[in-house]
């Protein structure tokens, strides 16, 4: 194994030819091999640490990105130097970016006011952002300094976002305190971080902010009581969150479609159906309530598919329905799936006439994996389309091929109509 000496001689000899590459490859080799307590570290570290500072001020993106790990691993003997960049008004606005996030993963409680005071001075708002993530990594001891930037307003959505990336119970009274705040962006950013948090001081401002003015706090309400099923009956959520199933918002009545979805029961399917079947709903909608409604899981929501198919003139909604019941997976609804879409064929429903309509049909059979579903198969080998045909063998192939090729063998040699005996020949050929 090579000792630190000839590592950094190495390195160096690269950074004086110019080889930033290699002289980084000597490096990161080098800390893969050696403990940075090592005593040879510590004696050495200065000389390391102003030869990977040089490396890293002269880079390009990709050199920069690499040596940074050999900052980072320097640990708090980089912190100073960090701090120096960050705070270098003429330095590079990437190695800026660089400093802020290696002092974020610092954890040090020293650049926590450098990145502070940058939040409130500079004007670079890209850089603002990254050392406002960078404070929300820090953790707990942060979170007093970040809490003091929601005082004033020019500072007061950074330090909502620096406390959404500080997933600790301590952040909870500072984000509470700005939930009526004048601004939407505000609002919205504390409520979508006390989402997160099952703590019984917040479903009370979500629920305040499911009837917000402004669109985008109402949609991250929505979404994030979506995700508390457990308050279902406490809370009777499904109904509380009903009327924005109308809301005037697209992107608000969508994330309501999902939040109810995932509150599960009877009551939520039925106020899903409802949706799907008013007049008023946009197609784009409705596409969505029909996968919502599949997700559910629950025989209801199954004959609301039904009812939909039987009761409305939409190619688009019958093929997502037929597609959707193809991708039951529940062993108990996988019978009911499978017997609605054998209706359809055997009803001659109007959709059968439609081509890519009966592949969808036979392609969702064949997913569903029930034996009813062989011979009502075998007879769409009969179609005169051969996308139908392809489709049905090869959901055939899928739903029990063994059983299925031997009842096709069977029937090529039985008296059956011409177009049928055609698409048996062909699916044997297939095979």
């Amino acid at each position: 194994m090579k000792n630190l000496n000839q590592f950094l001689e190495q390195a160096q000899a690269a950074y004086n030819a110019a080889n930033l590459s290699l002289a980084i490859q000597y490096l990161q080799q080098l800390i893969l091999e050696k403990d940075s307590q090592h005593p040879d570290i510590l004696k050495n570290r200065e000389d390391l640490l102003k030869l990977t500072l040089s490396i890293f001020e002269m880079g390009d993106f990709q050199q920069r990105w690499d040596i940074a790990n050999v900052l980072g691993w320097l640990g708090n003997i980089a912190i100073p130097s960090l701090i120096d960049i960050l705070e270098d008004e003429d330095a590079e606005e990437e190695l800026r970016w660089y400093a802020v996030r290696k002092l974020g993963e610092s954890h040090h409680p020293d650049a926590i006011a450098p990145l502070v005071q940058l939040i409130k001075t500079n004007q670079n708002d890209e850089l603002k952002l990254m050392a406002a993530v960078a404070l929300g990594q820090m953790g707990k001891i942060a979170i007093l300094r970040v809490s003091q930037l929601l005082e004033h307003e020019d500072t007061r959505l950074l330090a909502v976002q620096a406390l959404s990336h500080n997933r600790r119970t301590e952040t909870i009274t500072p984000l509470l305190s700005v939930v009526q705040d004048p601004q939407a962006e505000i609002r919205a950013a504390a409520i979508e971080a006390l989402s997160s948090f099952h703590d019984n001081r917040v479903p009370p401002a979500l629920l305040t902010a499911v009837d917000d003015v402004a669109a985008i706090v109402r949609r991250v309400a929505v979404s994030g009581l979506g995700f508390r099923p457990d308050l279902l009956k406490t809370l009777d959520l499904v109904k509380r969150l009903q009327p924005r199933l109308y809301d005037s918002d697209l992107q608000v009545r969508s994330t309501a479609v999902l939040s109810i979805a995932r509150m599960g029961g009877d009551q939520a399917a039925k106020e899903l159906f409802l949706l799907l079947t008013s007049p008023h709903t946009p197609i784009s909608l409705q596409l969505e309530i029909i996968r919502a409604l599949s997700w559910l899981g629950t025989t209801n929501s199954l004959e609301y598919l039904q009812q939909v198919l039987n009761q409305t003139l939409s190619e688009t909604l019958w093929q997502e329905i037929v597609t959707v019941l193809g991708r039951v997976q529940q062993p108990q609804l996988k019978i009911r799936a499978a017997e609605i879409l054998l209706d359809i064929l055997q009803a001659f429903h109007p959709a059968t006439k439609n081509a890519s309509f009966k592949s969808a049909i036979a392609l969702s059979l064949g997913q569903l994996g029930k034996m009813q579903a062989i011979e009502p198969l075998i007879l769409l080998l009969a179609d005169s389309d051969s996308q139908v045909r392809l489709h049905t063998i090869a959901a055939l192939k899928n739903l029990a091929p063994e059983i299925a090729h031997q009842r096709l063998q069977q029937l090529a040699n039985s008296p059956i109509q011409p177009d049928l005996q055609q698409g048996i020949a062909i699916a044997l050929a297939e095979w």
